[in-house]
């Protein structure tokens, strides 16, 4: 094991199995924006949550994260089927606005929202060596000194990705982290969501149109408009009559 993974299982809590979403209904004045969303979310799995535009998923994250007013609840339970109380959960927004001309790096962000302040007087070099093991864990440690402004889209997202980590959650919530990256910065984010899933046992549920990149790695597809109109694995949701009329026909290679 390498130190960057080291470092997150240092923090690892308290060993999440399963997430139940149950009945999330979200309204805004007379509209119903989810209605009675139920669905499970397992330890080492991706759960990809699709959908058109205006179907509710990155509504559904903020009433999970519990940032919006919402109906019904998330229950977490372990291995044995016990509540483990609330759990860690760690967010990846689809983008981070910035000013280009700050001098904030990589590792002022890490040290500041680890509350170290000011940052720019303080940092130890065994603080700067943490956050580069927090960084290497996404392939991101060169990274370290780099001004925000000074970062590429996929360079961006794969530090708020090492962000999430700290502390090491139990649930991992994406999304869109993709939306504005090319082929191959889309493609090198979701391997290494994968290698979390695979390395530290997240559940991981991210809000996705890369229809490809859901077929070969996620476990679990949700398809969401407004509700739940079809769950189940990649290769099962991508053919059912549903899944066909809103996104036509698409082969689930990998799954």
């Amino acid at each position: 094991m390498d130190t960057g993974k080291e470092a997150v299982m240092a923090n690892k809590s308290c060993g999440l199995c399963c997430t139940k979403v149950k009945g999330i209904t979200v309204t805004q004045g007379k509209a119903v924006i989810l209605n009675d969303v139920s669905f499970h979310i397992h330890c080492g799995q991706v759960t990809a949550i699709v959908g058109p535009n205006g179907s509710g998923k990155t509504t559904l994250l903020k009433a999970m994260l519990g940032i919006i007013k919402h109906q019904g609840k998330l229950n977490f339970l372990d291995a044995k089927g016990k509540h483990t109380g609330k759990p860690v959960i760690g967010y990846v927004p689809q983008n981070m606005s910035l000013d280009r001309s700050s001098p904030v790096t990589v590792t002022d962000l890490f040290l500041s929202s680890t509350g170290r302040a000011p940052v720019f007087l303080f940092q130890t070099d065994r603080e700067r060596a943490r956050v580069r093991e927090y960084l290497s864990v996404v392939k991101a440690d060169h990274l370290a000194e780099r001004r925000l402004g000074q970062l590429s889209g996929g360079e961006m997202q794969r530090v708020l990705l090492a962000l999430a980590l700290i502390p090491a959650p139990d649930l991992l919530l994406l999304d869109e982290p993709v939306s504005a990256l090319d082929d191959a910065g889309i493609r090198l984010f979701y391997s290494i969501v994968a290698g979390l899933r695979n390395s530290f046992d997240l559940a991981i549920v991210i809000v996705s149109h890369d229809l490809d990149m859901v077929a070969e790695y996620a476990n679990t597809v949700v398809l969401l408009d407004g509700k739940v109109i079809e769950s189940g694995p990649p290769s099962e949701v991508f053919l059912t009559e549903s899944f066909i009329r809103y996104f036509g026909k698409h082969q689930a290679k990998g799954c």
